[in-house]
């Protein structure tokens, strides 16, 4: 079956669009894009899930055909809006996966709400995301619409060690292309600012991270940062995969998820 396309009100006052599969009494995975992406992040990992799970893969504020409210892009307003979404479609908890920029939200959600985080699965994932936010703040800081075509095409190139489906990539960097300058600015500010890696030890849920030995954005010191902060986790290496390793391998990627959280839900 299609994912089945729909969008949602929160009570943090945005509309999130998101996309749902499987059977609605599955465990539930949230999954979360990276930074300039959409809930398209996902779409070949998708087809390799089982229908046995409820997969929902959001695009989150400011991102995609979500809403672009004209402040509050912090990460505990990323996390408070993954509570919020729980909270509309009635759910307590669920296992909730991140890449990049997403992890750092999941991160934040499972400090911020450990009783609903059933396990937590971060790709590409950042110790800190400070560094890579101080890095683009010069291009960033001074955009203007509409956002520069080839700017954006070049951002999401440096994600990639393999080839991946021209279709996805551009879906990708069409999606990308979505957010206006506004959006990219406030969202680097706020990840220059928001440094929280000292609470990283809060988290008590199973985590898996994920990460490939070619990524040119987040180097291996962090995931071993990070697996040091986190008493329940361990780490997978994609050899040659780089950034967006799910893009990648999804299928492999969708198999890992899944034994993850064949071991993590009891």
């Amino acid at each position: 079956m299609a994912p089945e396309i729909t969008s949602v009100d929160l009570a943090t006052g945005v509309t999130l669009e998101y996309v749902e599969q499987g059977d609605r009494s599955g465990v539930p995975v949230v999954l979360l894009h990276g930074f300039s992406d959409s809930w398209h992040s996902f779409e070949l990992v998708l087809p390799h899930l089982p229908q046995s799970i409820r997969a929902l893969a959001l695009t989150q504020r400011g991102h995609g055909n979500s809403s672009r409210p004209e402040a509050a892009y912090r990460f505990q307003d990323f996390a408070a809006d993954v509570a919020g979404f729980l909270n509309a479609l009635h759910l307590e908890r669920a296992v909730v996966v991140g890449h990049s920029m997403g992890s750092v939200i999941a991160q934040r959600f499972a400090i911020d709400h450990p009783e609903r985080t059933l396990g937590l699965v971060l790709v590409g994932s950042f110790f800190s995301l400070r560094q890579v936010a101080q890095e683009l703040q010069p291009v960033v800081s001074t955009m203007e619409d509409p956002v520069d075509p080839g700017f954006v095409r070049a951002f999401q190139e440096s994600t990639l060690a393999r080839p991946v489906p021209q279709a996805l990539f551009e879906t990708v960097v069409q999606e990308s292309q979505k957010l206006p300058a506004r959006v990219w600015k406030e969202v680097n500010a706020c990840s220059m600012q928001d440094e929280f890696s000292a609470e990283l030890s809060r988290i008590k849920a199973p985590t898996l991270l994920v990460w490939g030995d070619q990524d040119g954005m987040v180097p291996r010191s962090d995931q071993d940062a990070l697996t040091a902060a986190i008493t329940d986790s361990r780490l997978v290496v994609y050899g040659g995969a780089g950034h967006a390793l799910h893009w990648e391998e999804p299928k492999r990627f969708a198999s890992d998820l899944m034994r993850f959280i064949e071991s993590a839900v009891r």
